[in-house]
């Protein structure tokens, strides 16, 4: 599923020399009239692109001179920006552009825009700021956050629709979904980052979706990229859980867009399999085939959502299971991929009783009456699998999938 590229520990491929895709005048054609699926936000940064498609940057600094000059006047300098802590003095290899709601065309300059070298390594050097232990995540995603989307800001404005653009917008997603995974992780803490979340993934949308769309334009100049099926397997995983309308589309329909060999990908056909096993209620297969076949990013991505599917399966089981026959705790917490014990707290969220029988295992008694959905967000327990992902990179080898039997004395239970 993915390629031998090295990737960092976030699951960031590291920067790396890249030829750059020859864009020809037709190809801008193409971009200028190919149908977007993006919603009707006004501010979208890419809209105004379209307008200004031959502007060249020219700034070789990660931040324009005039920005970072009004900027320290105006004492408007993030955490990381600041020159020895000072919140009113920054440098060149400091101060990062930051994203402009109410940029006008009209109004850029060449010497305003980054190009994509420098746009690359601005990227690069975001990107590393990930793994900062000095300050809290939170923080650390809230400039990350904004400078990206000034860079596909800066590539929109200039029309950049080549391989090296590809990868910016692919690296920017790995870091929506990773920000996705801990902020949903921080949701229940002391720090409650829910609206952060609820931005993130908007944005990861918007990402995914313009991606998709430079993607269809190098398509149609014969460039296939090696990643397109996974990145877009993303977007079906997102229907698993997501709580903000995606777009008027419905997915059938978004399906006949795509070519033959997208749709019937191994990637595309999990995410499909995955998500028809979530709407059937099949929680075993819909567990057994995330531990199978999830690459790391696609689990990054569900993780938030698994607590729905995993309050789904308790249901089930306590309505229709059999009275006599608790449900072992520790097989059930082998099933739905967490530690036995949250699934005793996840049990009590949902107003559960767990005993314990003669030989200390805890059970789970079906036909309780006191059970009900959790009122509030829950916590996020994450995956008990999860140490088998710490590659970027999928594991193929056999040992790596987990076999799962859901039957208890003879009885399936779901």
């Amino acid at each position: 599923m993915e390629s031998s590229t090295r990737v960092g520990k976030l699951g960031f491929r590291r920067a790396q020399t890249v030829r750059p895709h020859p864009v020809s005048a037709h190809s801008r054609v193409i971009f200028e009239n190919s149908s977007s699926t993006r919603d009707s936000d006004p501010n979208h940064e890419s809209r105004e692109s379209l307008v200004s498609s031959n502007l060249v940057g020219t700034c070789p600094d990660m931040c324009p001179a005039k920005e970072r000059i009004q900027r320290e006047r105006l004492r408007d300098l993030a955490v990381f920006e600041r020159l020895n802590g000072n919140p009113g003095k920054t440098s060149p290899s400091l101060a990062v552009k930051k994203f402009c709601r109410t940029l006008s065309s009209n109004e850029v300059h060449s010497s305003d825009l980054r190009p994509t070298l420098v746009l690359k390594n601005t990227l690069k050097y975001l990107l590393s700021l990930m793994d900062s232990s000095e300050h809290p995540f939170e923080v650390v995603h809230d400039f990350v956050f904004d400078r990206t989307r000034s860079i596909r800001q800066d590539l929109s404005m200039q029309n950049i629709i080549n391989e090296e653009a590809i990868e910016m917008y692919e690296e920017m997603v790995k870091f929506h979904i990773i920000s996705h995974q801990k902020l949903a992780r921080r949701r229940s803490g002391p720090d409650d980052s829910s609206s952060l979340h609820y931005l993130n993934m908007e944005q990861l949308t918007k990402c995914l979706l313009s991606l998709y769309e430079v993607y269809d334009i190098n398509r149609r100049l014969q460039f296939i990229n090696k990643h397109e099926m996974e990145f877009h397997s993303f977007y079906i995983l997102l229907h698993i859980g997501y709580k903000i309308p995606i777009t008027k589309e419905s997915l059938s329909l978004w399906f006949r867009h795509l070519s033959s060999p997208i749709l019937h990908s191994k990637e595309m056909r999990f995410a499909r399999t995955l998500l028809r096993y979530f709407r059937m209620g099949d929680y075993k297969r819909f567990f057994g085939i995330l531990k199978t076949e999830a690459s790391q990013l696609q689990l990054c991505l569900i993780e938030p959502f698994l607590n729905e599917a995993r309050v789904q399966a308790i249901s089930c089981i306590n309505h229709s299971g059999y009275k006599l026959q608790p449900y072992p705790l520790e097989h059930l917490s082998e099933v739905l991929m967490i530690k036995e014990q949250e699934l005793e707290s996840l049990c009590f969220e949902c107003g559960l009783e767990v005993i314990t029988d003669e030989l200390g295992c805890k059970l789970l008694p079906v036909k309780q009456s006191g059970f009900h959905h959790p009122k509030s967000d829950l916590e996020s327990y994450g995956l008990t699998s999860s140490d088998k992902f710490h590659s970027s990179l999928p594991r193929s080898d056999s040992s790596s999938n987990l076999q799962v039997n859901s039957s208890h004395g003879g009885k399936t239970f779901f």
